[in-house]
């Protein structure tokens, strides 16, 4: 069962996520908070497995909140960020602190039950074509600056570069799997260790960091 928290400023965006989540049999919803300290103070205390969080909501919002999380010890939940703007400064500053995914509150109910999945399984799967955006007005933009190719490419192993590629094409960790015909446990030994090579610190990060330094080229 996966454990979802809920976290929005308006009641009736709260009860709708709240609701296509609960009507999931594999999907639990344990908690639902307003703003971000509220959501801060239900992590500690309900230990989600992922959180779908607004980004522009009351005394904390969502983005402090990625980063509040991202200093936890031990595991921490996945976080989906639910925004009603495509592209804006908010998406960028959540993608530097972090978080799993991205949704616009406009997608289909189907494609949010999919992302919370995915996201909990740690295949971070969201709507190509959002990521994509996201990823090509960054690099446009030039503000993740971990290592340079040429100095990240040398201490990568030559696997965890044909990984790199892999997600880069968008990929989850069971395609990526299925591709170079290894477990899937393998492949996430393998991104917990490469990502830390790149100085990043999640999959769109990543991905962000390969057109970037071009790694790959953008199609």
């Amino acid at each position: 069962m996966i454990r979802v928290l809920v976290v929005d400023d308006q009641p009736l965006a709260r009860a709708g996520i709240s609701a296509l989540v609960e009507a999931e049999p594999d999907l639990e919803v344990v908690g639902a908070a307003a703003d971000g300290m509220e959501a801060l103070r239900l992590v500690s205390e309900l230990r989600p497995d992922v959180i779908c969080l607004d980004i522009r909501m009351p005394l904390m919002d969502g983005i402090q909140v990625a980063n509040r999380i991202a200093e936890l010890d031990g595991p921490r939940p996945a976080i989906l960020i639910l925004t009603t703007f495509d592209i804006d400064d908010y998406v960028f500053r959540a993608l530097e602190a972090g978080v799993a995914g991205f949704l616009l509150k406009d997608s289909e109910p189907d494609e949010l039950v999919r992302a919370i999945r995915s996201i909990a399984d740690g295949h971070g799967t969201l709507d190509r074509t959002l990521t994509r955006r996201i990823v090509d007005e960054y690099v446009h933009r030039r503000r993740l600056q971990p290592l340079d190719a040429t100095a990240a490419l040398k201490i990568l192993t030559p696997r965890e570069r044909d990984i790199l590629l892999l997600l880069a094409q968008g990929m989850s960790n069971d395609e990526i799997a299925g591709t170079l015909v290894i477990e899937v446990a393998t492949v996430k030994s393998h991104m917990a260790r490469l990502l830390p090579k790149l100085g990043v610190r999640s999959r769109l990060q990543a991905v962000a960091w390969a057109y970037q330094n071009k790694v790959i080229a953008p199609s």
